[in-house]
């Protein structure tokens, strides 16, 4: 099987963690993979906060209801929105969602665990006095990573046919 498309089916969203740190080389790789991603006019909207501090991270844990796994990771990337640099929010957008994705795809390939957080958005007012964030900045998602202390469940799927239709929506593919 083709590497790219095995890492995209082997990624799992791990909420659990060693007490191992992550590597900078490794954090770098990972900010590398987001760089990549393709954007819109490739204003490349984007920025990033590595976070490493326990003490950051205990205060980051009150924005959420997920708590632990802030609390657990070894490391915490907040993906933001740079509104002073967007043409069109939507796409800008989609640009941050393919950032986080080969994130969380090179966690994957580096035999890292993470997870998307997003119910911290609900804080992001918190979450943007807490990390120092001027206004022009749009709390995106949260990605808690670490080496594994579990293996990922295997999420179900719905069905290809339940999704995809050929020329017309009603038409089955």
């Amino acid at each position: 099987m083709h590497k790219v498309i095995e890492t995209i089916l082997s990624r799992r969203s791990i909420r659990t963690y060693t007490e191992e740190s992550v590597d900078d080389k490794d954090i770098i790789t990972i900010l590398e993979a987001a760089r990549w991603a393709p954007s819109g006019l490739n204003n490349q909207p984007w920025k990033f906060i590595v976070i490493k501090d326990k003490v950051t991270m205990e205060e980051l844990a009150g924005c959420t209801h997920y708590s632990k796994i802030v609390q657990n990771a070894p490391l915490l990337i907040a993906v933001y929105l740079d509104t002073e640099t967007m043409y069109n929010k939507t796409k800008d957008i989609q640009a941050i969602g393919a950032a986080i994705q080969n994130m969380l795809l090179a966690c994957c390939d580096l035999g890292l665990g993470a997870v998307w957080l997003g119910e911290i958005l609900n804080q992001s007012d918190k979450v943007n006095l807490i990390l120092n964030c001027p206004d022009s900045m749009e709390l995106m998602a949260v990605l808690a990573i670490g080496k594994p202390a579990e293996g990922g469940k295997s999420p179900s799927r719905k069905e290809l046919q339940d999704m995809v239709f050929s020329e017309r929506y009603g038409n089955k593919f």
